[in-house]
């Protein structure tokens, strides 16, 4: 899928892109990127999402494209026009909101959740004001006493945006590794 296609699909965020090779692992930006990613796992895993919701853009654009498995002369490894979240501000406030009521029977008894971030590194972009940062990310999740517990493993590349003195995710592109997931639902979030 082209990033000309994403943006037709929900298209709320800003178009920046990485600039150059990654940054230092000691640099400053880098620090502060891979801190908010550390963060923002906390409060996943906490199920803090009023807190998570905080830390969204008013124009965010949350994306995961659905994989398919094709001949690499087929040049693309996702669905085109397909994605398990393409999703905005308002969106992922109405799902934030479902989790707080008595309809939200996929996650009732809630699943306990632990976000592993690793091999994080952050670009630079054109603007001062926003950071590219790529990250894998490794879900365990468990329901239950009786389920299996599943896996979910995906990269990531976020777009960071400060604003008003704070680090914001604008824009979330995760790319699953597997083409079918092996999970009972989706009411989370990577």
């Amino acid at each position: 899928m082209t990033r000309a296609t994403e943006s037709r699909l929900g298209g709320h965020a800003s178009t920046i892109e990485r600039t150059g090779d990654s940054l230092p692992y000691g640099d400053e930006r880098h620090l502060t990127a891979h801190r908010w990613l550390v963060d923002e796992a906390y409060l996943l895993d906490a199920q803090d999402y009023d807190a998570w919701l905080a830390l969204v853009t008013d124009d965010v654009h949350y994306l995961m494209p659905v994989r398919v498995t094709t001949a690499r002369a087929a040049g693309y490894d996702v669905s085109p026009g397909m994605a398990h979240f393409d999703e905005n501000r308002y969106s992922l406030s109405r799902r934030v909101a479902r989790f707080q009521t008595e309809h939200a029977w996929t996650e009732d008894p809630p699943s306990r959740l632990r976000h592993h971030i690793t091999n994080v590194r952050t670009f630079a972009t054109p603007d001062p004001d926003h950071l590219v940062a790529d990250s894998a990310v490794l879900l365990y999740r468990s329901r239950g006493d009786v389920r299996e517990p599943a896996l979910i493993s995906a990269g990531r590349e976020d777009l960071l945006r400060r604003q008003d003195g704070r680090w914001l995710l604008a824009r979330r592109r995760i790319l699953v590794d597997d083409a079918v997931l092996r999970t009972q639902n989706l009411a989370i979030f990577l």
